[in-house]
This record gives C-alpha cells, sequence and structure tokens, in this order.
C-alpha cells in the first residue's frame, strides 16, 4: 500500500468534475447527488460546491454534517483502470457573499443566474478528515492537513 500526496491527488481531481456527494438522509438512510466542484480544485483538503439553501441536502447538513464524496475517472488509453478517490469530511455552510465571490467560476450562472447575488445561495465547504484511493493496483490513504 503506497501513499499518494495531497498535490498528487489535486492534480487528480482537477481532471474530474462531478463526485457523488452523499449525506446522511436519517433513519439509517444515505442520500446521494452528482454535484460539481467547478474546477475549484487547486486541493488541500478542502472541497466548494455551490447550492441553493432550500435543499434537501442543506437540510440535511443541519442536522448531519458527516458527507462522503467519491470521485472516478475512466480509464486510460492504455487499459489501465481509471482512479476512484473517496473522502469523507465535514461539511460546513457558508452564506458569505465575499466567500461566494472567492471560489465562483463564470460556468455557475448556469445555475445561479444573479451570479453571488442569486437569491438562496449558499456555499457548501467539505473538509476531508479521510481520503482513500485506488489507482490500478495501488492503493492506499491520503494523508490530510489537520486545521
Amino acid at each position: 500500500m503506497s501513499t499518494m500526496t495531497l498535490d498528487e491527488l489535486s492534480s487528480h481531481l482537477k481532471k474530474i468534475d462531478f463526485c457523488m456527494f452523499s449525506t446522511n438522509a436519517g433513519s439509517g438512510r444515505i442520500s446521494s447527488r452528482p454535484m460539481s466542484n467547478n474546477g475549484d480544485v487547486e486541493y488541500d483538503g478542502d472541497s466548494w460546491f455551490f447550492s441553493y439553501d432550500d435543499t434537501k441536502k442543506v437540510g440535511q447538513l443541519d442536522a448531519i454534517d458527516v458527507v462522503l464524496l467519491t470521485f472516478t475517472a475512466g480509464s486510460s488509453l492504455f487499459g489501465k483502470p481509471g482512479i476512484f478517490i473517496a473522502v469523507e469530511g465535514a461539511a460546513t455552510l457558508i452564506r458569505d457573499k465575499a466567500s461566494f465571490e472567492v471560489h465562483w467560476v463564470s460556468g455557475l450562472d448556469r445555475w445561479f443566474p444573479d451570479g453571488v447575488d442569486t437569491p438562496g445561495i449558499v456555499l457548501i465547504k467539505v473538509t476531508a478528515k479521510s481520503i482513500q484511493y485506488w489507482d490500478g493496483e495501488d492503493q492506499g490513504e491520503v494523508p490530510v492537513r489537520m486545521s
């Protein structure tokens, strides 16, 4: 079992736009949905996602902040299986316009037509507690910087 660095992981995540974002839906249920990282992946252990405040996922995060993000990239041209990444973390809901501006990218206006001024917008920060990966025959856990 080898160990990938956070910088190496970041280089993989830059190539993966979507992940499955899983929350605790209560009563022992898990709820998952695709979410885009919007290319905001100078990865340091934090992932950033925009959403609307009135969604089920935000309600679930208000109750239990533990999430699982799963990323995968397809196989290479040479047949090597793609990379699989699982990030367990804690979600924080941010409703600060200055933070929105820091993480905003132009393609987001497709979902949020008024940009950072879109009513009901929220930023979800997921701070990694554990990161595991499988990359062909290589697998391991990525050391997470504790803040």
